[in-house]
This record gives structure tokens, sequence and C-alpha cells, in this order.
């Protein structure tokens, strides 16, 4: 089994930045991969970024060169980070952690990033 706790949603005008983490414990040692989903209102949820732990990342086309993701790990946490600049009133939504471990998917409660115009 895996925890997340999810931290750094807000509100922000366009143009900002917000940074989001997720940190991952329990059985974090069977974790292959960390990334983040988001849901706007009336859409569907969809991949942001996503990194394995061999450092391998992926990212929608729509954030490519504004967001950066990355991890951290230590004995007792893995933690992912959403580094995200040049933020655009369209990335607002809801922003969930998303975790693999043993094959199985791991969700987080959801964080809420607004971004003004």
């Amino acid at each position: 089994q895996v925890q997340l706790v999810e931290s750094g949603g807000g509100l922000v005008q366009a143009g900002g930045s917000l940074r989001l983490s997720c940190a991952a414990s329990g059985s974090i040692f069977s974790i292959t991969a960390m990334g983040w989903y988001r849901q706007a209102p009336g859409k569907q949820r969809e991949l942001v970024a996503i990194i394995t732990m061999g450092g391998s990342t992926n990212y929608a086309d729509s954030v490519k060169g504004r967001i950066t993701i990355s991890i951290s790990r230590d004995n007792a946490k893995n933690t992912v980070y959403l580094q995200m600049n040049s933020l655009k009133p369209e990335d607002t939504a809801n922003y969930y952690c998303y975790v693999v471990a043993s094959l199985s998917p791991y969700w987080g409660q959801g964080t809420q990033v607004t971004v003004s115009s």
C-alpha cells in the first residue's frame, strides 16, 4: 500500500508559477512511476506529466516547455514535484497525484489550481 499527500495548489495570475508536491509513503520501494493528471470542469482527466523511477519523463503537448516534473527520494518517502511556470487560464483544473506501485494505480485527493486572466 502507498499513501499520498499532495500540497501546493492555489490561485495565481496568468504568467505566474506554482509548485505542486506529492509525498508517497508506505511501500515506496514498489513504486515504478509517479506523475500528475488534471481534470477541469466538464472535461476528462488528462495526463500532465509522468516520470519513471529511472528518470524517463513524458509530458502533455500543452505543457511542454512550461512544466517540469521531478522526484526526490529518501528512505521514508518518494516525493514528486510539478513545477509550473508561465501558467495560463486553461491550466485551471484539479490536479491529481498518480503513482504506480506493484502495477497498481494510486491517486491523491486532488489539489485545485486556478489561474486568473
